[in-house]
């Protein structure tokens, strides 16, 4: 399941990406916002992080304008790996090599069909683990030290 949020600067791109994932059958829970209304992005970054950490989310999609700010408060939360993407190249690598669980879109800086292309990538391409593995158990280390 993938929990997913946006502020109100990512609500109508939120709300094309509902579309798209309940056109191919893939399960979400909208955090929100629900409206064009003026919003703070890290309550919604929280709230698709707390789903991941609680497992009721496998992954989290967050958009805001450019995507950066959800991404910085969504590295807040401890096991989160949150990064923003503006390519499908991005998208790939940042799933094959950092095992991102969170994906972070800027809706000022991509098309919608830009973003939809970007989440599909990064929703098919798999962890490669090996080298990668040891990196992200580096950083797991770092969190275990400075994250209580």
């Amino acid at each position: 399941m993938i929990a997913i949020g946006a502020d109100h600067g990512g609500y109508k791109f939120k709300e094309e990406i509902k579309k798209y994932l309940n056109e191919n059958g893939i399960e979400f829970e909208d955090v929100g916002t629900f409206s064009e209304e003026r919003t703070d992005f890290p309550i919604m970054a929280k709230a698709v992080c707390e789903k991941i950490q609680s497992k009721e989310a496998d992954k989290g999609i967050l958009i805001c304008r450019s995507g950066y700010g959800m991404a910085i408060a969504a590295n807040k939360f401890k096991g989160i790996y949150c990064a923003p993407v503006y390519n499908e190249e991005a998208a790939k690598f940042c799933r094959a090599h950092n095992d991102t669980n969170v994906l972070a879109l800027g809706a000022d800086y991509m098309s919608i069909n830009d973003a939809i292309s970007c989440l599909r990538i990064w929703l098919a391409t798999p962890f490669e683990g090996g080298r990668y593995s040891e990196r992200l158990k580096m950083i797991q280390d770092i969190e275990k030290k400075n994250m209580k």
